[in-house]
């Protein structure tokens, strides 16, 4: 069902999201249309609730799809003066998203006002502006639309032509979802990634002694020492390699990269389990030894590392007590990565140890750092083995893709990028592939019409492609 459209514009002047957005020449649109449309996705990290997935879930409202969950729209609402009831209170679905409806408008040059109505687009094919006046409507004709199959979990996942995805997983998590999609007919392919953060996160002894009876059970092992941590997470990690799993993820305020012994490790192990803190010294050191061991896992079987890098996470504690981690109080942080980070490769690479690994940076001065500190580390044995990871988080939007893409093509090969993900827990989100993939031709087409590359389409839409699907699918090597 579609919804007339109000995105006409006087002559000369292109309307809003067109067939030729952010397109801004011939060769753009070519590279696009031709190439980089209909690619399909893999989309090697996100946050999507793998129950949803297995279950078929179908959303009942725009609002629990759309709303619900998303920190970037909270973030919106709250600026322009929305009341807490309205974005993540008991408030019925429709006046929180006539709330969403009212915001919008005051989101222009702000990436959400694109997401937005690409999301409407595509999958609802409503091509109308989304404002008060039009709220109802849209709400109604969305909710219409979910109810049918193919608006499921799985059927948007279809729509996107999404070929496989990595959720984030917790090493103590069982897996069950991903166990009951590998059982099933369904022929996307959904595997976990392993994220061993809690293991690091040793500020509140109770909550890490909490996590070691999880972690424990988990892999029915009891966890009285630093070696049977290991052998526990050793475990899990065999266990996450048979469900198919390929990449492993850690979301790091910085790189921990401190001189340590084993010794020293047992010793803050036991400080904790006796309920005690440790400095920040031992912290680090204790983090160090851990991310160490995982690292050599990952090697060991194959597996890419990734690494975000640099979030100043819950910093608004009146909200988190309210509402809990992950509520939009989130913001980019100011630390001094290089040392740690070069020391760190370094001691794998020596050791010949260092898997596949991407960083990502969540500070914008940080691109050529992190960049030519991949570069330090190629090794020749595989096409893009180190790699600059796309713009994350904070920099996901128009300008953070291209200062990370130029950074890349001027410091490394962009011809060897693995490409976008989505980052994101919503269904809908997989606009942003096309939203990034609009961008990536848009740059390569102004280099060939000023004259900087060669009008080699074959070559450039080869190139295109490679970008979009074929290297990722290369790289991460997923189980078919």
């Amino acid at each position: 069902m579609h919804l007339s459209s109000t995105y006409k514009s006087p002559a000369g002047i292109k309307p809003f999201l067109s067939e030729d957005f952010l397109l801004e020449n011939e060769t753009a649109n070519r590279l696009y249309h031709e190439y980089a449309k209909e690619m399909p996705i893999i989309d090697y990290h996100n946050h999507l609730p793998p129950d949803e997935i297995a279950s078929n879930k179908q959303f009942q409202t725009l609002t629990e799809i759309w709303l619900k969950g998303d920190h970037y729209k909270w973030r919106a609402m709250r600026a322009n003066g929305v009341a807490e009831e309205y974005i993540t209170g008991d408030t019925d679905d429709y006046t929180k998203f006539a709330k969403w409806a009212d915001t919008v408008p005051y989101t222009m040059r702000n990436p959400l006002y694109h997401w937005t109505h690409m999301e409407l687009k595509n999958p609802f094919g409503i091509d109308k502006l989304l404002v008060p006046g039009t709220a109802q409507e849209i709400y109604e004709t969305c909710n219409e639309l979910l109810q049918d199959p193919e608006f499921s979990t799985q059927g948007l996942l279809r729509r996107a032509r999404v070929r496989a995805l990595c959720t984030t997983d917790d090493p103590a998590d069982s897996l069950e979802h991903h166990r009951t999609i590998a059982e099933s007919p369904f022929e996307i392919r959904v595997f976990p990634s392993f994220r061993p953060d809690k293991v690091m996160q040793t500020q509140d002894p109770l909550v890490f002694k909490e996590y070691l009876t999880q972690l424990g059970e988990a892999a029915d092992i009891s966890i009285h020492s630093w070696t049977q941590l290991l052998d526990a997470l050793k475990k899990r990690h065999v266990y996450f390699h048979e469900m198919g799993c390929r990449v492993s993820d850690h979301g790091l305020e910085t790189f921990y990269a401190q001189a340590y012994t084993e010794r020293e490790i047992q010793r803050y192990f036991e400080t904790l389990l006796a309920g005690n803190p440790l400095n920040r010294q031992q912290q680090a050191q204790f983090s160090s030894a851990v991310l160490y061991h995982c690292a050599i896992m990952d090697f060991e079987k194959g597996w890419t590392q990734q690494f975000h890098i640099g979030a100043l996470r819950n910093t608004n504690q009146h909200i988190i007590r309210k509402l809990g981690k992950d509520a939009g109080c989130d913001s980019i942080g100011d630390w001094n990565h290089t040392v740690q980070m070069a020391k760190f490769f370094d001691r794998l690479n020596r050791e010949e140890k260092l898997a596949k690994t991407i960083v990502y940076n969540l500070n914008p001065r940080d691109n050529e750092s992190f960049a030519t500190m991949m570069g330090n580390f190629n090794d020749g044995t595989i096409p893009g083995k180190m790699q600059f990871g796309t713009a994350w988080w904070f920099l996901d939007q128009k300008d953070g893709m291209i200062a990370q893409m130029n950074t890349l093509s001027n410091l490394g090969l962009l011809s060897r990028f693995v490409g976008m993900l989505t980052d994101s827990r919503s269904f809908l989100s997989f606009s942003r592939h096309e939203y990034f993939r609009r961008i990536l031709c848009n740059l390569i087409g102004k280099d060939v019409h000023k004259g900087e590359l060669p009008h080699d389409i074959e070559w450039l839409g080869k190139m295109v492609q490679d970008i979009c699907f074929t290297n990722a699918h290369q790289y991460f090597q997923l189980p078919e």
